[in-house]
């Protein structure tokens, strides 16, 4: 293991490897002390990183061609690291490490899961389905949090509904159920959900709804969440705009039942509105901008900054106006798909302020009565035309 160190015993430790070779110096975070050089920095605040830089460059170019020691480094802000050391006879191999896909999430789950005690019969695959985007550290903390919870429970061995519970903490918060809310706040929060919740549902291309809480848990007052049946590596453009939809959805579900605006949909409106711009200066996927960039401090590779392509006012005030009529229309889509199913909306409410968690298949058994009750309307409807035409 390397770590940022001075000059001198950056010497020293390419001395010892060379005396142990074959061998491989592995220096992790290489962006701490291989970023890039100030060119000049009159305060002299980065003069000790830039000669431990400079010291490690130096040795790299030691090497002979016969010399068998390996240097492996990594960093997740490669970005951030000086082009010096990424020339031909350095660093001259980049490997991209990205986070696994269903397959490695199992093989991982099924390595961290050797240290607990599961139930017979335990699902890891479908446990491996639900976590996309984890990586390895997140599923090695989500065993953990399942066999925390399960002790906390008094089990003898940790069951799935230990694991979904470890995984709602992770990804949604801890549940904060000391926390004092009126029956007013409740219903608002109830039917706020269920607008996210519904326009998932109706909309194609979306993902599943698995789960709706009106329990506080982290700083939010309630809770959408969706999974998507595969890993997903791009998006469609009938996707993002249906995701736009749906964090309208509360908002939209606040406005009709009580004709009033909270806060309570201000992430909502922030998410919405990053969409919309990386849609529009990201994606080229707007008609009137076209298929050009129009970067505005938009994360690089791996969370690292990329340059801006300067663009004029004009450019601006036309970028600005199709992100405002983007969401507008979202906004009015869901709107008029709510006001369509505005019963839907009432008994999914209902049913948040009942149980305050819903998953998947309770949502189902609500979204089936409610056409079934529907369907026995339309029935009733068109047989009451029918006699009063005769």
């Amino acid at each position: 293991m390397f770590v940022g160190v001075g000059a001198s015993r950056v010497r020293e430790l390419f001395t010892e490897a060379k005396k142990n070779a074959p061998c491989i110096i592995f220096i992790d975070e290489i962006d701490a002390i291989g970023g890039k050089r100030s060119g000049g920095n009159a305060s002299g605040s980065n003069d000790e990183r830039e000669q431990t830089l400079n010291a490690l460059l130096v040795e790299m170019d030691g090497f002979s061609s016969d010399a068998t020691v390996i240097l492996v480094a990594a960093t997740n802000r490669p970005d951030m690291l000086d082009p010096a050391l990424l020339r031909p006879g350095r660093f001259d191999r980049q490997v991209t490490i990205s986070l696994p896909d269903a397959k490695g999430r199992l093989k991982i789950l099924e390595v961290h899961s050797k240290k607990i005690v599961l139930t017979p019969g335990m699902n890891l695959t479908e446990i491996a389905k639900s976590i996309p985007g984890f990586s390895g550290a997140d599923i090695a903390n989500l065993v953990n949090e399942a066999a925390l919870t399960a002790a906390r429970h008094g089990k003898q061995a940790v069951t799935l509904l230990d694991f979904e519970e470890a995984k709602d903490k992770i990804v949604m918060g801890l549940a904060r159920k000391s926390v004092v809310i009126s029956e007013k706040v409740r219903r608002v929060t109830a039917y706020h959900e269920a607008g996210h919740a519904i326009v998932a549902t109706l909309l194609p291309e979306t993902d599943p709804v698995h789960k709706i809480t009106i329990i506080p848990r982290g700083r939010a007052l309630g809770l959408t969440q969706q999974l998507p049946l595969d890993d997903r590596y791009t998006y469609s453009q009938e996707y993002l705009l249906n995701r736009i939809k749906i964090l309208m959805g509360g908002r939209v579900a606040e406005e009709q039942i009580f004709g009033r605006l909270t806060t309570g949909a201000s992430n909502d409106i922030l998410g919405a509105t990053e969409i919309a711009t990386r849609l529009i200066c990201e994606w080229g996927m707007n008609p009137t901008i076209g298929p050009v960039a129009h970067m505005q401090d938009q994360g690089g590779f791996l969370g690292g900054g990329s340059s801006a392509k300067p663009y004029s006012e004009q450019t601006a005030q036309a970028i600005d106006r199709e992100i405002k009529k983007i969401i507008e229309d979202c906004y009015e889509a869901a709107k008029h798909l709510l006001a369509e199913h505005n019963k839907f909306l009432h008994k999914l409410a209902e049913a948040l302020l009942i149980n305050e968690t819903i998953d998947a298949d309770e949502m189902d058994i609500v979204y089936h009565c409610y056409l079934n009750q529907r369907e026995i309307e339309e029935t009733l409807k068109s047989k009451r035309e029918g006699t009063e035409h005769t």
